[in-house]
C-alpha cells in the first residue's frame, strides 16, 4: 500500500512539474517559430538563429529527461548532438507541451472531483440539506469527474512515456552502436587488466625461477674458479652444468606460457598436443576444426585450455581432463571438463583473466563447478 501511495505521489509530482515545464516549452516553441519564420528567406540568418534555438532546445530536453527519470522511471539512452537529433528534440518539445498542459488539466479536474466529494461527505454536517436529490446528483457528478480525471492522469503519463520513447530514444541502429561502444570499452579495460596481470605473472616467474637459477649458477662458477682442488672444481662444474640445464627448462617453461611457437608453426591442434605432453595426468583432446582459425581466436583458445589445465592440476585434485574444440557456424566452442572436486569460482584470478581474453573477442565464458564436481568450462569465440 505504501509503495502504491508513493508511486501515485511521484506520478502526480511529475505531472505537476510537467505542466509547469509545458508552459516554458510553449513559450519557447512560439518564440522559436517566430524567429525562424522571420529569417526564412535569409539562409545565413537562419543558421545564426538555429544555433541558439537548438542549444535552448537541448537544455529543455535535458530537463525533461531528468524529470521523466526521477518521477516517471523512464530512463533513456543519451541523445547525442547533431542536426538530426537536435531536430528530433525540437519536435519533441513541440509535441510535448500539449501533453503537459493536458496532464495539469487532468490533475485540476481530479482536485475538483475530490473537493466535491469532500463537500458532499462533510457539508451536510454543518448545513441543513433541503434538497437531498441535488446532493446525490452532485456526489454522482463528483465521482464521475474523479474517475475521468484519474483516467486522464494515467493517460497523460502513458502518452508522455510513449512520446519520449519515440522521439528521445536513439534509433535502433544508434542504440545498437552505443551498446557496442559500451561493450568494447568494457572489454578493452578488461584486456588491459589481463595484460598487466600477465606481465606481473611473467615477472614473478622470471624472478622466482630463472633468476634464482642463474644466481645459483653464478655462485657455483665463482666457487669453482676460486677452488684449488681439481676434484672439488669438477664437482662444482658438474653442479653448475645441472643448474644451467634446470634454468634452461624454467626459461623454456616461461616462454611456452607466454606464447608457444607451435601455435604459429603447426596450428592449434599441435599446440594443444604440447599441453597434453606436459600434463602429469591424462588429458584427452578432441579437435573438430576443419578450416584455419584466425590467429587471435586460436591464441585465446589455446590459452583457455592451457591455463584451465594448469589450474585443474594445481587445485582440482582431478585424475583426468577432457578437452573438446569444435567449430560450428562461425563459432569456436572450447569445452574443458574434469572429474575433480569442483568449487571453482568465476571470480578467481585465473578464470577472470581468461574471461577477459574471451570478452576481448566478443566471446562468452561460462564456468559450471558445483561442489564435489565435475567442473565444466566453456568458451565461445566468434571466428568471423
Amino acid at each position: 500500500m505504501n509503495t502504491a501511495v508513493r508511486g501515485g505521489l511521484r506520478l502526480v509530482t511529475g505531472l505537476v512539474l510537467g505542466a509547469c515545464t509545458a508552459i516554458a516549452e510553449l513559450i519557447f516553441v512560439l518564440l522559436a517559430g517566430l524567429l525562424l519564420a522571420s529569417v526564412r528567406v535569409w539562409p545565413r540568418g537562419r543558421h545564426a538563429v538555429l544555433r541558439p534555438v537548438r542549444k535552448v532546445g537541448r537544455w529543455l530536453v535535458a530537463r525533461e529527461r531528468a524529470r521523466l527519470a526521477t518521477f516517471h522511471r523512464i530512463r533513456l539512452p543519451p541523445l547525442y548532438g547533431g542536426p538530426e537529433n537536435d531536430d528530433r528534440a525540437l519536435r519533441y518539445l513541440a509535441l510535448r507541451w500539449p501533453l503537459g498542459l493536458l496532464g495539469g488539466g487532468a490533475l485540476g479536474c481530479l482536485l475538483v472531483g475530490i473537493g466535491t466529494e469532500v463537500f458532499v461527505m462533510f457539508g451536510w454536517l454543518v448545513r441543513e440539506v433541503r434538497h437531498p436529490e441535488d446532493l446525490a446528483l452532485t456526489a454522482l457528478g463528483g465521482l464521475l469527474l474523479s474517475f475521468l480525471a484519474v483516467q486522464g492522469v494515467l493517460g497523460a503519463a502513458t502518452w508522455e512515456a510513449g512520446l519520449a520513447t519515440r522521439l528521445l530514444a536513439p534509433p535502433q541502429q544508434e542504440e545498437e552502436l552505443l551498446r557496442r561502444i559500451e561493450e568494447l570499452f568494457t572489454s578493452r579495460t578488461g584486456m588491459v587488466d589481463a595484460v598487466h596481470d600477465e606481465r606481473r605473472r611473467i615477472e614473478r616467474d622470471l624472478h622466482d625461477g630463472v633468476q634464482q637459477r642463474l644466481v645459483a649458477l653464478g655462485m657455483l662458477l665463482g666457487r669453482a674458479r676460486r677452488s684449488d682442488d681439481p676434484h672439488r672444481t669438477s664437482v662444482l662444474l658438474r653442479q653448475a652444468h645441472e643448474e644451467s640445464q634446470r634454468a634452461l627448462v624454467d626459461l623454456r617453461e616461461v616462454a611456452w606460457r607466454v606464447y608457444p611457437a607451435a601455435l604459429d608453426e603447426a596450428g592449434l591442434e599441435a599446440a594443444l598436443s604440447t599441453v597434453v605432453d606436459r600434463a602429469p595426468i591424462p588429458v584427452l583432446v578432441s579437435h573438430y576444426v576443419m578450416r584455419p582459425l584466425p590467429r587471435a581466436v586460436a591464441a585465446v583458445a589455446y590459452f583457455v585450455v592451457a591455463e584451465t589445465v594448469t589450474n585443474t592440476i594445481k587445485h582440482a585434485e582431478a585424475t583426468k581432463i577432457a578437452v573438446t574444440v569444435e567449430e560450428m557456424e562461425g563459432v569456436l566452442y572450447v569445452r574443458i571438463e574434469d572429474n575433480g572436486k569442483g568449487g571453482a569460482t568465476p571470480e578467481g584470478s585465473g578464470l577472470v583473466g581468461l574471461a577477459r581474453r574471451v570478452a576481448a573477442l566478443d566471446g562468452s565464458f561460462t564456468v559450471r563447478s558445483p561442489s564435489g564436481g565435475p567442473t565444466e568450462i566453456i568458451a565461445e569465440l566468434p571466428c568471423a
